[in-house]
């Protein structure tokens, strides 16, 4: 069947699907950018990157920036303030593999904004063309922007960063329709997508409130962006990335797996982390992991509260098999009756 989208291009990139793996501080690591890719994203965003860290080469700030290789292309966050460091952190992780970079515009969180980084820098649009225009002439490959609509609501200024990124060479935008200042409440506003997608001639990308796959077709065409981005709603569920590349190709999408597969999954993505991060760091990080897989059945909010104090995963492994093994008889039984 005939595509009803078509590729993504960012530079001399071509990306299919035209969906992206949105940044997420300690969530977006190589792990996961690798388990999740196969479900249907033409690009992976590592997990956003101070610049100022990545002069010193701590080996947490580099594992941040590290890459399988299976889930290339990936572009490289970064975040900062100042202009000869960001053009730095751009060199240092276009050398380390990055094929795109990706400048950070849109992170609310405070221990980013009191430095004056992520969209903090949207007060200030001349200092955020500086930011641009350093980190382009800085590396050999595509330069993305992903911002908010500005600070708050008396500050939308992310036309005018647009069209500032796009005279300086940056070669695609993703806008997140909130404000800096309203974190993650409220509903994202696609209009503004739209109006910016009409206001550049750079690929434009949407980001907000993507949580269902007919919806975010719908804002999709709608607002006439190239491309989505998922974040929140795709933890726990890369199933959704799947449901969408199928709309996408003009296939029916698959319903969402039943719970004891969701979870069989989780085992993979949890045992995986063991065997690459180790017991230590991954039973911690799991955690939340955990948490987003069990959305949606019975018992998820208890089962949830008993992973929460797991210190082992022997003792995680083992709780979630006994859930598998209980979902799988009492379905068993709903088809016998």
């Amino acid at each position: 069947m005939p595509h009803v989208a078509a590729p993504l291009r960012i530079g001399p990139i071509e990306l299919w699907p035209p969906m992206v793996l949105a940044p997420m501080s300690g969530v977006t690591n190589r792990t996961l950018r690798a388990l999740y890719k196969p479900f249907g994203f033409g690009l992976t965003v590592t997990e956003f990157v101070s610049s100022n860290a990545l002069q010193y080469g701590n080996r947490r700030t580099m594992e941040m920036i590290d890459q399988h290789g299976v889930e290339k292309p990936v572009a490289t966050q970064l975040w900062g303030n100042d202009p000869a460091l960001m053009a730095h952190a751009a060199k240092v992780v276009r050398e380390c593999g990055a094929d795109i970079v990706d400048i950070n515009f849109g992170c609310p969180a405070p221990k980013v904004t009191k430095t004056e980084g992520g969209s903090a820098c949207l007060r200030d649009v001349v200092h955020c063309e500086a930011i641009m225009r350093a980190v382009v002439a800085a590396v050999d490959c595509p330069v993305t922007v992903k911002m908010r609509l500005g600070w708050n609501e008396g500050t939308l200024v992310y036309e005018e960063v647009a069209k500032r990124a796009q005279a300086v060479g940056i070669a695609a935008l993703t806008l997140h329709a909130r404000t800096a200042k309203q974190f993650y409440k409220g509903n994202a506003d696609w209009s503004h997508i739209a109006a910016l997608k009409r206001a550049v001639e750079i690929p434009v990308i949407g980001n907000g409130d993507l949580s269902d796959p007919q919806g975010a077709m719908n804002r999709m065409r709608e607002s006439g962006v190239d491309g989505i981005m998922l974040g929140r709603a795709i933890l726990g569920n890369p199933w959704l990335a799947g449901q969408i590349r199928a709309l996408m190709e003009g296939r029916e999408p698959e319903a969402t797996p039943p719970a004891a597969e969701r979870l069989r999954f989780a085992l993979h993505h949890y045992r995986t982390m063991v065997d690459e991060w180790g017991e230590a760091r991954a039973v911690p990080q799991m955690r939340k992991h955990l948490g987003y897989y069990l959305k949606g059945f019975r018992g998820a909010s208890e089962l949830r509260e008993r992973l929460m104090r797991t210190e082992t995963a022997a003792e995680t492994l083992g709780i979630v098999e006994t859930t598998i093994e209980r979902l799988e008889r009492e379905n068993d039984g709903m088809i016998a009756a």
